[in-house]
């Protein structure tokens, strides 16, 4: 299962305490918690509010009417390009997330708005990383093509990494990683999966720390496989089940009569 990125506010000192507020209630999954304290008056703020909740969905299953909400209301506060753009980046976003959890197949209107977007979005602004990792997301786990996913995980890369943006990097790290692994490319693999792990870990990313585990113990020997699973499984445990597509490796199994 693939996670997502969204590009964070509040992980530095000196960010805005409203930032910082923010953020530490994303990175623990308090998604409804942290949009909660976002009025959506100006087309940042709403922006802002709906990627939390379509985040939500993602890595939840749940929520999708209260994203979809928080969109439309983004989607009418937005007058730039660049806002236009982002608005229907996390269209496509939730899209895409709909249609991975098997709640509909919206494939097809994820794509056209991630077209959108990028019709909008200037090459090199700072949004267009987040788009190019998203576009590699669908190639990746809609489309099915590894190749394309690759050359777009790798733009997000190199645009991630030009705008400093750190969460984005250990999600770029970790999809090269997966497909590198696939590949049967371990060394790349493990390098990759670490370095998205030390990431999350340096920015307190809470919920995407059990992720980067179990991926990096995919590429370790025992006992130190085994040594990351449990500590995947305890965040797992503490987070109350999220992000949910984590359960059939780290849920215990149910007990039988």
């Amino acid at each position: 299962m693939a996670d997502t990125a969204m590009s964070g506010y509040g992980t530095t000192a000196g960010d805005d305490p409203l930032q910082t507020a923010v953020w530490r209630l994303r990175s623990r999954a308090c998604w409804a918690d942290a949009a909660a304290l976002l009025q959506p008056v100006t087309a940042s703020a709403a922006l802002q509010r709906a990627a939390l909740l379509v985040e939500r969905c993602l890595y939840t299953e749940q929520g999708w009417e209260e994203a979809e909400d928080a969109l439309r209301t983004a989607e009418a506060l937005a007058h730039s390009d660049d806002e236009r753009g982002a608005a229907a980046c996390e269209r496509g976003h939730l899209a895409y997330a709909a249609t991975l959890h098997g709640v509909r197949d919206r494939a097809d209107e994820a794509r056209a708005a991630l077209g959108r977007a990028a019709a909008l979005i200037a090459p090199g602004a700072p949004r267009r990383a987040l788009l190019d990792f998203r576009r590699g997301l669908l190639a990746e786990n809609l489309t099915r093509s590894p190749q394309a996913a690759r050359a777009a995980y790798r733009r997000a890369h190199a645009g991630a990494t030009a705008h400093s943006d750190a969460l984005l990097l250990s999600f770029t790290w970790r999809h090269l990683a997966g497909l590198a692994l696939r590949d049967g490319e371990l060394a790349e693999a493990r390098h990759g999966f670490a370095e998205s792990l030390r990431i999350r870990e340096e920015l307190g990313y809470l919920v995407g720390t059990a992720p980067a585990l179990a991926s990096l113990a995919d590429t370790e020997t025992e006992p130190e496989a085994s040594r990351l699973r449990e500590e995947a499984a305890r965040l797992f445990r503490l987070l109350g089940g999220v992000p949910t597509w984590l359960s059939p490796e780290l849920a215990p199994p149910a007990a039988t009569a």
